[in-house]
């Protein structure tokens, strides 16, 4: 029953939880039993799929429990800890739900929340996020960080959020499922979903303490999603133009260039100074300039033809339709594909 379609199953629309795991197992009955409570009193079908990714503790052995008991469960088991990004697409590609709800297994996030996330959802909303308004983490080594990450994220993402870390968020599958992660982009989902055209929005959510288990959260993950945010700005603004990104430094660099050499040149032909002398470090800075804004200029074109090759070779669409109103037989834009497609998928 694991592996067969819930909608075939239930009437009415079906909920899919995501649960990642990697050495719960003090908090997987508990989560259980916490989510059952809730998700039975909603009435509606739901399936709850536990991703381990690849745990070395009694985790695999009560989620084989688990999994024989109740028919709604399924297991999806990674060959080893590839971490959270890559267990949440697991569950992704595996969900059959109406709406994708993704949540830790540390019980650090109330599946009582549910409820708030389907009601915000049923407004219209693509992606509901959570927002832990009153963090119980410790300040420094936790909650300094993430305002400062969450901060950074706002401004260079565009997406007004509060919390971009946490992975409790619900979801429509059109919108999630041609977004791949890697690395630390499942913060990111938002804002990948955003170029897309997605509505999106955040609610605030409880937080409890970890009481059982060892947090996996280092600050060594601060650089690396300050890295992948990186990545993410540019994909959002000059995946479909990136001449304007490395022609912007071109620019700046020729031009800084030339106006250097010109009053060189103007030193030597009408003040009669020795350059090489007088202004040795002057010149070797414009020509570095100069070599530095031709290079620019360089790379900006032959990103602009991959970009091109990129999207015409495969057919992708710069852009995304959500509705189409006609009494045309077929409308013109029929041929566009259905899945919409990420900037992040220029790196696929």
């Amino acid at each position: 029953m694991a592996n067969s379609s819930i909608k075939d199953l239930h009437s009415g629309q079906t909920i899919s939880i995501i649960v990642p795991l990697y050495n719960e197992q003090e908090n997987i009955r508990p989560l259980y039993a916490r989510l059952t409570g809730v998700l039975n009193r909603l009435r509606q079908s739901y399936e709850l799929i536990f991703v381990d990714d690849g745990s070395r503790d009694q985790t695999p052995a009560i989620l084989d429990e688990i999994y024989e008991k109740d028919g709604r469960v399924c297991v999806v088991r990674l060959r080893r800890n590839f971490g959270q990004a890559a267990s949440l697409q697991a569950g992704f590609d595996f969900a059959q739900g109406d709406i994708i709800i993704s949540m830790d297994g540390d019980l650090q996030h109330d599946p009582e929340d549910i409820p708030q996330f389907l009601a915000k959802m049923a407004d219209g909303y693509d992606i509901v996020s959570g927002w832990r308004v009153a963090r119980k983490d410790p300040w420094l080594t936790r909650r300094l960080p993430s305002r400062v990450a969450n901060w950074l994220m706002a401004k260079l993402s565009g997406m007004p959020l509060h919390d971009f870390g946490t992975t409790f968020k619900a979801y429509r599958p059109e919108v999630i499922q041609n977004i791949h992660l890697y690395g630390e982009l499942h913060r990111f989902i938002p804002a990948l979903a955003s170029w897309s055209g997605a509505m999106i929005t955040e609610i605030p959510i409880k937080n409890a303490v970890r009481e059982k288990g060892r947090s996996h959260y280092s600050l060594t993950r601060t650089i690396r999603v300050l890295l992948d945010l990186i990545s993410i700005k540019f994909l959002l603004d000059y995946s479909t133009r990136p001449l304007h990104f490395f022609g912007l430094l071109s620019l700046l660099g020729i031009g800084a260039g030339t106006a250097i050499a010109f009053f060189l040149l103007y030193e030597k032909l009408f003040l009669h100074q020795p350059i090489m002398l007088e202004h040795g470090p002057l010149l070797f800075t414009a020509m570095l300039l100069l070599l530095t804004g031709i290079q620019f200029l360089s790379v900006g074109l032959l990103g602009e033809m991959l970009a091109r090759t990129y999207y015409e070779s495969q057919k992708k669409p710069i852009y995304t339709v959500r509705e189409i109103k006609s009494r045309r037989p077929e409308s013109a834009l029929s041929a566009e594909p259905k899945k919409e497609d990420s900037p992040d998928r220029l790196n696929s």
